[in-house]
């Protein structure tokens, strides 16, 4: 009977292995996403160049005393706006006007001594040819006459100095501008022996704005425009914007010129543009962010930010459909960033759909339900 029960329990063993050994395990299903993917249109472009800079005034005039003497006056208010021919100095006149007097009375003495020699030739003019006056007598008179007039010259070149002299007490400003403060004082001693610096004046409307760009950028701009892929801003003066801290300034300027050679200690190219200044508000020296149209891209790719990931290296990804229908994980590279978009220059091309919501909750290779896709905007003018 034991044997029996023991046989029994084995036999049953042994069936319930195989029973359980010929089921296959199921796979678990794979959990499919839904998504709205937008689909990449490239658009025109302007391409921008974000560059620092600082502000120069148009014009510089650094006043300075021309004549020796003492300063009586100032006649201008420290940071005030002057125009050109405002009086700003007075230096003592007296020494001046004396030398003027002395040179008037040196004028009157040489006319008066042409007047008297060109008397004598008159009279001796008819006697030489009767032979009353010796040809030496007239040669003699004909000679000092001429004298007499080189002096006339030089005393009236004198009256001239003398004039220029006391023209130079009033100082007055060279150019229009904001004259910064007096360098000297009433009573300063100034002039003797060299040009006493007495005061600057800048003309500040307009202003200029000196920046600098890398010279490897203007290749690779280049590059592209010889290949077709950007459009060469064709404007003969480009449009140029400026912030001040961060705050855009609302007047625009105009790319005046870039320099012809690279500086070899930075490999940068200086830029010079203009910008209008009727409020005084660009200060030179003031340190701006200059921004500048070079070109215009024809297939530029814009994403939303929260589109982009960045993984521990650095690399900027993506997550797309890919034509199986499932999350496909791609590097691409990335530009500039226009408001809440980046620009993507490479890894992404026309028709391709971006997953922008949830991108970091997926893993690639999970499968995708697509739907309808957000479209981005038709093609725009390039934005300035």
């Amino acid at each position: 009977m034991s044997q029996f029960t023991t046989g029994g329990a084995a036999l049953c063993l042994l069936a319930l292995l195989a029973g359980c050994g010929g089921q296959e395990p199921q796979a678990p299903q794979e959990q499919t996403v839904e998504v709205a993917p937008l689909v990449v249109a490239p658009r025109a472009q302007a391409i921008m160049a974000d560059l620092p800079g600082r502000i120069s005034p148009v014009r510089v005039a650094e006043v300075r005393a021309r004549g020796a003497g003492i300063v009586r006056k100032r006649h201008f208010e420290e940071g005030a706006t002057v125009k050109e021919g405002d009086l700003l100095f007075t230096i003592e006149p007296a020494p001046f006007e004396a030398a003027l007097a002395r040179a008037q009375g040196a004028l009157a003495r040489a006319e008066a001594q042409v007047r008297q020699a060109q008397a004598l030739v008159d009279r001796y003019t008819p006697l030489v040819r009767i032979e009353a006056v010796s040809r030496q007598e007239y040669d003699d008179a004909a000679a000092a006459l001429q004298t007499a007039k080189a002096n006339r010259v030089s005393a009236q070149a004198e009256v001239k100095t003398a004039q220029l002299d006391l023209g130079y007490a009033s100082v007055r400003a060279p150019i229009s501008g904001r004259i910064g403060r007096g360098l000297v004082t009433e009573g300063s001693l100034v002039g003797q022996g060299e040009s006493t610096p007495m005061a600057l004046i800048q003309q500040i409307d307009p202003v200029y704005a000196d920046f600098r760009q890398p010279i490897n950028a203007v290749l690779k701009l280049r590059e592209a425009a010889e290949a077709g892929h950007v459009r060469a801003g064709g404007a003969l003066e480009p449009a140029v914007g400026l912030r001040v801290d961060g705050t855009g300034y609302t007047a625009r300027g105009r790319l005046l010129f870039s320099d012809v050679s690279v500086d070899p200690g930075t490999g940068q190219v200086l830029l010079r543009a203009e910008f209008p200044n009727p409020d005084g508000l660009l200060l030179p020296g003031m340190y701006v962010r200059v921004s500048a149209e070079q070109g215009v891209d024809r297939q530029a790719i814009f994403v939303p930010q929260r589109a982009v990931m960045r993984g521990p290296d650095g690399q900027a990804r993506v997550l797309v459909v890919s034509a199986q229908g499932r999350a496909q994980e791609r590097a691409v590279q990335t530009g500039a960033m226009q408001g809440a978009q980046w620009q993507v220059t490479q890894g992404l091309a026309a028709g391709d759909q971006v997953v922008v919501d949830g991108a970091a909750k997926i893993a690639p290779g999970t499968p995708l339900h697509v739907k309808q896709p957000d479209a981005q905007a038709p093609a725009q003018p390039p934005s300035r």
